[in-house]
């Protein structure tokens, strides 16, 4: 293994730590990606204070209705959608109170969408006709912070009045510049030499995850340290939530379940409980 010395600016585009790849191991191999992804919790944790700043004001905004915003391509934006549509079954809000969009609409999910990220007015022109408003706030999110369609879709944001976050890997980057509260988790090279949908994407997620799920818990969406508002999808949910009521109201789980297909709820059959 020999160390690269790390650019300031083009920090995911850097050589790799290792070399040699293909001649390593799967034993040597999975060590030193587990060795790499040992780091990014440690770029997340510098991030915290910028995190904060960002949920405070995004908060203040969704008391009032508000929305998120996800902005992204390839990987960041495959990240943002998958965050957006994992709030309704946890927390029981509807569909459009966090909204992912990725370059090149549902298509490039699975496949990539040639120039999608070059198109500087698309993210705009579908925040628009998804009626933005200023209690709304857009969150850009590129590892390389260089993304066009992000770019720019935080700043005509920001021009109107528009709450505007980012998350990305690169320090000082023209998509941090963009936003009025940058996150900035500088995981440093990727063990595949660019390859952002490794520890960058890692970090990515952990970021979204304590957004969203602070936000909601902040909004009281979680009792405790629970999952009250989960969506009854399946068996599993409804077997857990007839267990979260018997704890709660000391019944039987045959009188929790009852209840909770009754109400529809783990919070509603709680608070709707009369003895």
């Amino acid at each position: 293994m020999s160390l690269k010395k790390i650019s300031p600016i083009n920090v995911t585009e850097s050589p790799s730590n290792f070399e040699n790849l293909d001649k390593m191991s799967v034993e040597s191999l999975l060590r030193a990606i587990n060795e790499e992804d040992s780091k990014v919790h440690l770029a997340v944790k510098q991030a915290l204070p910028q995190i904060q700043s960002l949920v405070k004001q995004m908060e203040i905004r969704m008391l009032n209705g508000g929305r998120i915003f996800y902005l992204g391509a390839g990987t960041s934006g495959r990240l943002g959608v998958l965050d957006a549509s994992e709030i309704p079954p946890t927390f029981g809000v509807p569909e459009t109170v966090v909204i992912g969009l990725i370059a090149g609409g549902d298509t490039a999910l699975r496949k990539s969408v040639e120039s999608a990220e070059d198109d500087v007015d698309k993210a705009w022109e579908t925040l628009t006709s998804l009626s933005i408003t200023k209690n709304d706030t857009v969150i850009g999110i590129a590892a390389s912070g260089t993304t066009p369609y992000v770019i720019e879709g935080v700043n005509r944001a920001r021009e109107h009045g528009i709450l505007t976050g980012c998350i990305t890997c690169n320090p000082d980057s023209l998509l941090a510049k963009a936003a009025e509260f940058p996150i900035e988790a500088v995981v440093g090279p990727e063990f595949v030499t660019g390859s952002t949908r490794l520890k960058s994407g890692t970090a990515q997620k952990m970021i979204l995850n304590m957004i969203t799920t602070s936000l909601m818990i902040r909004l009281g969406r979680v009792k405790g340290n629970r999952m009250v508002n989960m969506q009854l999808t399946n068996k599993k949910l409804v077997e857990r939530g007839a267990r979260m009521i018997a704890e709660e109201l000391q019944l039987s789980l045959e009188e929790s379940k009852l209840l909770l297909l009754k109400y529809g709820s783990v919070k509603k059959a709680i608070e709707n409980y009369t003895k």
